[in-house]
């Protein structure tokens, strides 16, 4: 499918190191996390900043860079781990805080965590920083930490979780005493909503939303409200779900995928009554990263459009999306062959991306002019 919409991409900014994520500010402005440990503000004009202070560099030993009494554990920047995503807080314009995920390094191993804390008004620090989820259990491995932060419209936070990727741990992803290859909602302060689906069970069984998933990194809400992801499967098997209150969707014992040897996964299967089927997959994958649905003004053609990163295949994919079905999808940038790790739009109705390495840069897309 193609959409004839004409477009231009600025390199807005250069010299970030793998950044993982990149959040509009209200005013033009960016916020965008490098994985090895750095939260920047990058200006609408391109100017990258300094590292925000109050995120703790890697090897700190428990202190705060900000203030120098506690604050965050160090984070594990080791494989895909490190700083990974950040949101803004739905009331930011009056409270200021942001809440990102990171990887963080735990005795006997490390897990996927959420802190939040408050944008100071010269924004060069964050005060008031705490850790409010800890993925359980921990893991001595460095793969497969999720992590998307996606606020819905009931101003809960939507967490997903990937399943640290060794075969011990894939059975977790059906077990409610791990949260391993789920989907959590939490309230803001990290506790869990009384309406969750298990919220009347003991562990992490309260914070879950959804389990059987295996990798998501790409969550975005539509324009009603729902929970759109796409996780990663392994030698094909790319999922995209739309995510339902307290539904299964599969992983490990019904997938699209197969070992990365090319052998099924034991015991898998296609489909199985009691587990929810992708809306598409992807044969060979996409490995998706990052999502954002387009609503608006400056490309009409796109309106209602769901675009997802991808990694090795080295594009930013468009599906047009009808109803709860896929009706076409459209390969972009292509041509430039660049990891992409995160696609948003700002304020100004554009769409913004960040690409995958160790001199990662931020795109501008906007009408060809």
């Amino acid at each position: 499918m193609k959409s004839d919409v004409a477009f231009e991409v600025t390199v807005l900014a250069s010299g970030l190191d793998r950044p993982w994520a990149v959040e509009p500010l209200p005013d033009g402005d960016f916020l965008v996390t490098e994985k090895p440990g750095r939260l920047r503000i990058v200006s609408a004009r391109g100017k990258v900043g300094q590292p925000i202070a109050g995120l703790l560099p890697v090897g700190s030993g428990g202190v705060s860079a900000a203030s120098g009494r506690g604050g965050l554990p160090p984070i594990a920047a080791r494989g895909q781990g490190g700083l990974l995503d950040v949101a803004l807080s739905p009331r930011f314009a009056r409270d200021r805080t942001i809440f990102w995920s990171f990887s963080e390094q735990r005795e006997g191993g490390s897990g996927t965590s959420v802190a939040r804390g408050v944008l100071t008004a010269d924004r060069a620090n964050l005060e008031q920083v705490r850790v409010i989820f800890r993925a359980l259990p921990t893991y001595n491995n460095g793969l497969h930490f999720g992590c998307r932060l996606a606020f819905g419209p009931d101003n809960l936070l939507y967490v997903t979780l990937g399943d640290r990727f060794d075969r011990p741990n894939r059975p977790k992803a059906q077990q409610l005493d791990t949260h391993l290859g789920k989907i959590v909602r939490i309230d803001p302060d990290g506790s869990a909503p009384a309406d969750n689906p298990f919220a009347g069970q003991s562990g992490p069984a309260p914070q879950t939303w959804t389990l059987g998933h295996r990798n998501i990194q790409s969550a975005a809400f539509d324009e009603r409200g729902r929970l759109w992801t796409v996780e990663h499967g392994a030698k094909g098997g790319d999922e995209l779900n739309l995510i339902e209150k307290g539904k299964n969707y599969g992983w490990p014992v019904v997938t699209y995928g197969q070992e990365y040897s090319g052998e099924p996964f034991a015991g898998a299967v296609t489909a199985r009554e009691g587990y929810e089927q992708p809306v598409y997959y992807w044969d060979p994958v996409i490995a998706p990263s990052g999502a954002q649905f387009y609503t608006g003004d400056a490309f009409p053609g796109w309106r209602g459009s769901l675009f997802i990163g991808g990694l090795a295949s080295q594009r930013l994919v468009r599906l047009a999306i009808k109803g709860d079905r896929v009706a076409g999808e459209e390969h972009l940038l292509t041509e430039r062959r660049q990891r992409i790790r995160d696609v948003r739009q700002g304020p100004d109705g554009l769409l913004y991306v960040v690409t995958d390495q160790p001199n990662g840069e931020l795109w501008r897309i906007a009408p060809k002019r």
